[in-house]
């Protein structure tokens, strides 16, 4: 019992942390085309700003993951965390584009961490009940991502030029070392054997060949990627296809956004991981995967604000129901000695999709139709559904026979 209570306390930490973490990470997001402007960036410039965090997510995931199977998780969370936090300071004071371009880069890769917070819940917490815990993640990172942005508006001066967005950016910073201060308090190494006893795992693209292969986890990888390509392309042309449809505002568009978000954080935090401990998570996981189908293709119907929001709702309820089984699916048919490094390579899947997602669903927009990204993400998603639904069938015959280590 005692044990128990430890391992839901330490959980419990860890989903504190995230949420104050992605309060700041919510409360710079918004800002950042009107920041871009302030140095007078280009359209494209801007759009390079968004990806540069991307791009250092997909070099950060496996990264930090790897380092954290063999130097423990604390260490890299404190790490990765005081990188945040130097970033969002330099960002507040940064000179032109090209700087800004390089702290968000920097900013990303510090902040891929990801993969070691699940490694931090795989390590402590029962097969059975990851899914759960790891879904106390997803909600935590969805109320930041809520209620940062308005924060963000209200502290943020943009007819100033760059030193009007300093306030919110440090306000930003001052959450990252809140975080950190959190860490060093709150949160304890997971007790499990001596990491340096274990061989290094092998690099990046040796990794990613070996768990591709693997019957469940390259499914699932591909299904982080195809569904994130998807989502991520429909959130970045939303504001614009909102008002090319029906004459929306930032208003509009942050109602959508505001309820999906308050419908991702209750789904994660009440329902996904009890539907998971009960039909199991590749079941819920296709099921997930369809609705998040539906909610997309239907969209190009809608006649207004309540049906939008209705679907976007019903799309991020797909999402939540998905996401947290991936990565308790993953972890239990992965290596334990290399959990954060599989993680990660399935975390640096979905930055992936974050940068190729928005940038083809801005083509699909610019060049065929305004509807056409919510056409693509249906068609992109549907594949998914159908590796979740292979993924049901493989999970028992490997649960046994988790990735191969590096002899």
């Amino acid at each position: 019992m005692t044990t128990q209570r430890s391992s839901t306390l330490a959980a419990a930490s860890l989903v504190a942390v995230m949420f104050i973490n992605m309060l700041g990470f919510g409360i710079v997001i918004p800002l950042l085309p009107f920041y871009g402007q302030s140095l007078h960036a280009a359209p494209w410039q801007i759009a390079l700003i968004f990806s540069a965090f991307a791009m250092g997510g997909f070099f950060g995931e496996p990264f930090w993951g790897r380092l954290s199977d063999r130097y423990g998780r604390k260490p890299l969370l404190l790490s990765t965390v005081t990188g945040t936090m130097c970033c969002y300071l330099a960002l507040a004071f940064a000179p032109n584009v090209t700087i800004a371009f390089l702290i968000r880069f920097f900013g990303g890769m510090a902040s891929g961490n990801g993969a070691v917070m699940q490694g931090y819940i795989a390590d402590v917490t029962p097969g059975e009940k990851r899914t759960r815990r790891l879904a106390w993640i997803g909600a935590a990172a969805s109320l930041g991502l809520v209620v940062g942005p308005s924060i963000g508006g209200v502290f943020a001066r943009t007819h100033v030029g760059p030193a009007g967005f300093r306030i919110p950016l440090l306000i930003a910073a001052a959450l990252s070392a809140t975080c950190l201060l959190s860490l060093m308090l709150f949160i304890r190494e997971p007790d499990v054997a001596d990491r340096r006893l274990h061989p290094a795992g092998p690099s990046r693209w040796k990794a990613f060949g070996e768990v591709s292969r693997h019957p469940v986890i390259g499914r699932l990888m591909l299904v982080t990627f195809l569904v994130g390509f998807a989502f991520t392309g429909i959130e970045s042309v939303f504001g614009l296809w909102g008002e090319a449809r029906f004459g929306w505002g930032p208003k509009q568009v942050g109602w959508c956004f505001a309820i999906a978000g308050a419908v991702s954080g209750f789904t994660q935090f009440f329902v996904t991981g009890p539907l998971s401990e009960r039909f199991g998570e590749a079941k819920v996981l296709a099921v997930g995967m369809a609705l998040t189908a539906i909610g997309v293709s239907l969209q190009t119907q809608s006649t207004g604000l309540p049906m939008t929001t209705a679907l976007m709702a019903l799309t991020a309820l797909g999402q939540s129901v998905s996401w947290p089984n991936v990565g308790a699916l993953i972890s239990r048919n992965a290596d334990p000695t290399r959990q954060g490094q599989i993680l990660g390579l399935n975390n640096a899947c979905g930055a992936f999709a974050r940068f190729a997602g928005p940038l083809s669903a801005g083509l699909a927009f610019a060049h065929i139709s305004h509807n056409a990204p919510f056409v693509q993400a249906a068609i992109v998603v549907a594949p998914a559904i159908l590796l979740a639904l292979s993924a049901v069938g493989r999970v028992r015959e490997t649960e046994d026979s988790p990735v191969p280590t590096r002899s």
